[in-house]
């Protein structure tokens, strides 16, 4: 019987063996990595770090990154078996909507409008099970009314099936939001729905969904004199920047950063630690997004330069502290010597945001290799004391046994 694979090191080894045998060195050869690099990811001796190396060796092995995550096919975590009860329904209102259907409104204005904002808090707070625990008759009462209302739900919808994995259904919100935005008019809320599926777009679309944060950065350049376009816009430039990275476009993904640096400048960090639609543009998330995507290149020691300039307290979404003591502990774990700052910073990402961290297949991987490590180190020293004690004995033995009867 096949031991179900619990890491991303042995779903590898998994779909590898499902390959035909495949050999270390082949899906070395076919994703451009080492045979050792395979080796060690496999082994837990290595986490992946990189988004590219992950869409990398999901194509040697012909299966998807969400097959080398578990995302979607995995249980056991009690947060994500709780939101996972209810993506049916949030599917099937999704459906209906998309559909043309409009049930009657069973919610006052002043209901619709209370559940919309207790939603964005939960948003805020990283709270997605109970999110979606909302949204199944959520979307179906802000569908009723439509307009801006059902713009904002859908892009809750999107954020929130995203963060749990379910990157299909978010595609499918945020379609549904950017439709909707489309009829509206509002130069924010397009701008805001083309982010939102820019961002449920998988990691093996990343020159797609580099290309359609260019697409809408052309289109909306024209309204920038709205702030709350302003704010939007510099969330596609580092949208860009970061898939523009993955793919490999360095140079495009600095002149993204770049403007998002300029734009950020002038804005300044929102004042209510928001902003528009809760996304926080400003030097501070310009800070964030550049150390995700120094992490992405490999720069570890440019990820914790970094760090000592940004300040992720000023912004109010837990997600964005969580992405700096994520980053962070990946960078100090780099190398093995820095492996109790790392954990430190892991246990500050999950305490920023509980549920997201328990989901997350990165970094459950990084503290699974931190306490394999651990394990290692600790029987070397524990054999060196058995070796001096087994010494210490045998040298007693053998002058013992040399004394005259």
């Amino acid at each position: 019987m096949v031991k179900k694979p619990d890491t991303i090191g042995a779903r590898i080894r998994y779909w590898r063996m499902r390959r035909g045998g495949m050999t270390q060195a082949v899906l070395a050869g076919l994703a451009g990595v080492t045979q050792s690099y395979v080796s060690q990811v496999e082994s837990g001796r290595r986490t992946i770090d990189r988004r590219s190396t992950l869409v990398a060796l999901a194509a040697a092995l012909q299966v998807t990154v969400a097959d080398l995550l578990g995302q979607g096919t995995e249980s056991g975590d009690p947060a994500r078996e709780s939101a996972a009860e209810c993506v049916p329904a949030i599917w099937s209102a999704l459906i209906e909507i998309e559909d043309g259907e409009r049930r009657p409104s069973t919610y006052t204005t002043e209901r619709l409008a209370t559940e919309i904002a207790r939603a964005e808090q939960l948003r805020t707070s990283c709270n997605y099970p109970a999110m979606a625990r909302m949204l199944p008759s959520l979307l179906l009462e802000a569908a009723a009314v439509g307009g801006s209302v059902l713009v904002q739900v859908a892009y809750q919808a999107a954020t929130c099936l995203r963060n749990l994995g379910y990157r299909h259904l978010a595609l499918n919100a945020a379609r549904l939001a950017g439709a909707t935005a489309e009829d509206t008019e509002d130069p924010a809320w397009i701008a805001a729905s083309r982010f939102a599926y820019a961002q449920s777009l998988p990691i093996e679309s990343a020159p797609v969904a580099a290309r359609a944060a260019d697409r809408s950065l052309s289109e909306l350049q024209a309204d920038a004199a709205d702030e709350r376009v302003r704010q939007m816009l510099g969330q596609l430039h580092l949208s860009a920047a970061l898939t523009s990275t993955v793919s490999g476009r360095l140079d495009v993904a600095r002149d993204h950063l770049a403007a998002a640096a300029r734009e950020a400048a002038t804005l300044g960090d929102p004042v209510d630690g928001a902003g528009f639609n809760g996304c926080g543009f400003g030097p501070t998330n310009v800070g964030l997004w550049e150390m995700s995507i120094a992490a992405e290149q490999g720069e570890s020691g440019r990820v914790i330069e970094l760090s000592r300039t940004v300040r992720p307290q000023v912004l109010a979404a837990s997600i964005r502290q969580q992405s700096y003591w994520l980053d962070l502990g990946r960078a100090l774990a780099d190398g093995g010597r820095r492996d109790v700052e790392a954990l430190a910073a892991f246990v500050r990402a999950e305490r920023a945001a509980p549920v997201p961290f328990a989901i997350n297949p990165l970094a459950r991987d990084a503290v699974v290799t931190l306490a394999q490590r651990a394990r290692r180190r600790a029987i070397p020293d524990e054999l060196r004391r058995a070796h001096c004690c087994r010494s210490r004995l045998g040298s007693r033995l053998t002058t013992e046994g040399a004394r005259p009867p």
